[in-house]
């Protein structure tokens, strides 16, 4: 199983334990900029097709822990289901007290240089929602730029597309 550590925190390939704290978030208001919110069946539904990522592909979303505590925050990482034309780095945290402290950047800095090392991957793109400007700063501060002509698999959708590129910028 692969396990990444940062500083602060934890990137371990998920476990269906994780469903509750996941599915609070993914329940609430917070989860909107990131397709939300769901139900607990959805979510549920989601984490399985996760786990199994890393079965298809050899890769998929971390839960991110406190390396100190082991407390679950979030899901960072490379993000590629079926409905994808491409592999996704995202991320969320799962409560606004933790927004601010650079867990996000570390989080996702550690996925996206694993995803390029262990992958073969050369490019993935973060699919956000064009109101969505903390996550356009995350793009910003990890070398990724907008990419109009990329596919994405939300139809009329507004989605602004970033093109993350194997050892930095383009």
């Amino acid at each position: 199983m692969t396990t990444l550590h940062t500083a602060r925190l934890t990137l371990r390939v998920p476990t269906m334990a994780d469903l509750d704290a996941s599915a609070r978030f993914w329940a609430s208001d917070r989860s909107q900029m990131v397709g939300g919110p769901w139900t607990y069946e959805k979510t549920r539904d989601s984490l399985a097709d996760v786990i199994d990522q890393w079965r298809r592909h050899g890769f998929g979303l971390f839960t991110v822990t406190f390396r100190d505590t082991g407390e679950a925050i979030g899901g960072i990482g490379p993000y590629f289901p079926q409905t994808h034309p491409e592999p996704e780095l995202g991320w969320s945290l799962w409560s606004a007290d933790l927004e601010g402290r650079g867990l996000a950047l570390e989080g996702a800095t550690a996925a996206r240089d694993w995803f390029f090392a262990a992958s073969g991957h050369r490019t993935a793109v973060s699919y956000t929602d064009p109101a969505n400007h903390r996550s356009h700063r995350l793009c910003e501060r990890m070398g990724a730029t907008p990419d109009p002509d990329a596919p994405h698999p939300y139809g009329d959708e507004p989605t602004l597309t970033w093109r993350h590129h194997a050892g930095g910028r383009a």
